[in-house]
């Protein structure tokens, strides 16, 4: 059975409530803060597997939460949303959260979201060519330690910048379409919502400045990975 802590950030108690008690039947454990500025204080000092981030919170609300903790870590993010809103969600994603629940939400549902984002961020056992490093010119990923480097120099990519990258070298010279690489990378079809896919595919090329491994955009598609 699982051991990771997971940090519930609600100003609800019942929600906090509902959530630990599911959660914890499943193995995990659970601390709970029902403010931003609790939430980044016990982010910092528990070091957490996982955030539940509710976005509507007191004194820091959760979309600043996410965005102070993507400046200092990479630690999952599931947000919780009111709103069934289409922005809210797009607005979370883009800052750097793994995923998304609509509240209301299906107990049961929170478990296996947090199970699906645990187990996407584990090293991959195998890729679809059976690789753990890729080399495309003088670009270098390995996903056993999760580095990249160009030039023997490394580069620090967030998580899912990371993953996309993997995703794109694993299929050089193949187009992916948008919605399959929210599939691959954020495990989920954002309801035909791409536009996160775009930006953090910008911020990758800006970090991959330097390498001869290119990210083309195919218009009306998708992207592909091509060496330069």
């Amino acid at each position: 059975m699982p051991d990771d802590l997971i940090l519930l950030v609600d100003d609800e108690a019942n929600i906090i409530q509902l959530a630990a008690m599911y959660l914890e039947k499943e193995g995990y454990r659970t601390i709970s803060a029902n403010d931003g500025l609790t939430a980044l204080d016990l982010a910092e000092k528990e070091a957490p597997s996982l955030i539940v981030l509710d976005l509507m919170l007191p004194e820091l609300d959760g979309w600043e939460v996410c965005k102070r903790l993507r400046q200092r870590s990479d630690v999952p993010i599931l947000m919780l949303t009111a709103r069934d809103d289409d922005i809210d969600k797009i607005v979370g994603l883009e800052l750097g959260a793994d995923d998304y629940m609509t509240k209301p939400f299906n107990p049961r549902e929170l478990v296996a979201r947090v199970k699906a984002i645990l187990r996407r961020m584990e090293p991959p056992r195998s890729l679809s060519h059976g690789q753990h490093a890729f080399t495309i010119g003088n670009l270098m990923l390995d996903a056993g330690s999760r580095t990249v480097k160009i030039d023997n120099r490394v580069i620090e990519l967030r998580t899912k910048e990371f993953d996309l990258l993997m995703n794109l070298m694993d299929n050089k010279d193949i187009v992916l379409s948008r919605e399959q690489l929210l599939d691959m990378v954020w495990g989920f079809d954002f309801y035909g919502q791409t536009r996160t896919v775009d930006v953090h595919v910008a911020h990758l090329r800006h970090k991959l400045e330097g390498s001869t491994a290119v990210i083309e955009t195919v218009w009306g598609v998708g992207y592909k990975l091509t060496e330069d």
